[in-house]
C-alpha cells in the first residue's frame, strides 16, 4: 500500500508514507481520502497521481485483502475499485463491505465491462461504473460525487449516533411517555395508559423534550420516526402496539455541532 499527499507532487518528492506527513494530516482529519484498489501497479500509480492533483489524499492497494487489512480514516472518502482482482473480486469486496456495514461509496473501473456486471454493481449502490480507458474528468467527476455522498453518509451516522445517545439517556418511564406522546395521545390519555397523573406526565414530557433536544412536539415526532426507521436503535423501544405518529417536519442533522 502506498499513500500520496498533494504536497508530495508540489515538492517533487516520491510519494509514500512519512512520519511528518502523517503528523500533518492528523491535524486535517476531514481531508477526503480516495482508496484505489487495482492489481495493475501502473494503473494504480496513474490514478494516484491524477487524484492527488485535486488536493485529495490517496491510498493504493493491489488486492482486496490488502485494503481490508488497513484501517480506514474517519473522514470523507470513496473507493475506486477494479472489478478483476487476484483474491476477492470487486463485486465480492463491495458485498463484503455492505455486509459489515462499512459505508464507503464505490466507483468501479474495469477493462472488461459487461451489462450484467454493471447492473449488479449499480444495484448494489455503486456511484459509477467506468470502462477503461476512461478520460480523467469522468473519473474526477465520479469521485466528487462519491465524496459528496460520503459526507452525507458520515453526517447521517453522526446524527443517528447523537439521537441514539439522547434516547439512551431517557429513563424507562420517559421512553414510555415519548412513545405515547409521539403516537398522538394527549397528556391525560397518556396518564390513563400508564396509570399516572397528568401532572406527572407533563413532568416526564418536559424531561423528554429537554434530553432529546426537541424544540417542539413536531421535532420530537420526527426524532421518534427517525429512530424507528433506523431499525437498529442502541436502546430498544418499550413495548407498545401503538404506531408512532406521522413524520412531521425535517430531521436536523447535528454533525457540524
Amino acid at each position: 500500500m502506498t499513500e500520496t499527499y498533494p504536497e508530495d507532487l508540489a515538492s517533487g518528492q516520491k510519494f509514500g508514507s512519512r512520519r511528518a506527513r502523517l503528523d500533518a494530516e492528523a491535524m486535517k482529519p476531514t481531508t477526503p481520502i480516495v482508496y484505489v484498489v487495482d492489481d495493475d501497479v501502473s494503473v494504480g500509480e496513474a490514478l494516484e497521481l491524477l487524484l492527488a492533483t485535486t488536493g485529495w489524499r490517496t491510498q493504493t492497494f493491489d488486492s482486496a485483502q490488502a485494503f481490508l487489512s488497513r484501517p480506514r480514516d474517519a473522514c470523507p472518502g470513496c473507493l475506486v475499485l477494479d472489478i478483476c482482482l487476484p483474491d476477492l473480486s470487486g463485486l465480492e469486496l463491495q458485498r463484503h463491505l455492505a455486509a459489515d456495514q462499512l459505508a464507503i461509496p464505490v466507483i468501479f473501473v474495469t477493462g472488461h465491462g459487461d451489462v450484467p456486471t454493471t447492473v449488479r454493481a449499480m444495484k448494489a449502490g455503486a456511484v459509477e461504473f467506468l470502462v477503461k480507458p476512461f478520460d480523467d474528468e469522468s473519473l474526477l467527476d465520479a469521485v466528487r460525487r462519491a465524496i459528496a455522498r460520503s459526507v452525507d453518509m458520515l453526517n447521517y451516522e453522526d446524527s443517528m449516533r447523537t439521537l441514539r445517545e439522547r434516547y439512551a439517556s431517557l429513563s424507562r418511564r420517559e421512553r414510555e411517555v415519548m412513545t405515547f406522546v409521539t403516537s398522538g395521545l394527549l397528556n391525560k390519555q397518556v396518564g390513563g395508559e400508564l396509570g399516572i397523573s397528568e401532572i406527572t406526565v407533563k413532568a416526564h414530557r418536559g424531561n423528554v423534550m429537554r434530553k432529546m433536544g426537541a424544540s417542539s412536539l413536531a421535532a420530537l415526532v420526527t426524532m421518534a420516526a427517525t429512530l424507528r426507521s433506523s431499525r437498529a436503535p442502541k436502546t430498544p423501544w418499550p413495548d407498545s402496539d401503538r404506531p408512532v405518529g406521522t413524520l412531521v417536519g425535517s430531521y436536523t442533522r447535528e454533525a457540524t455541532q
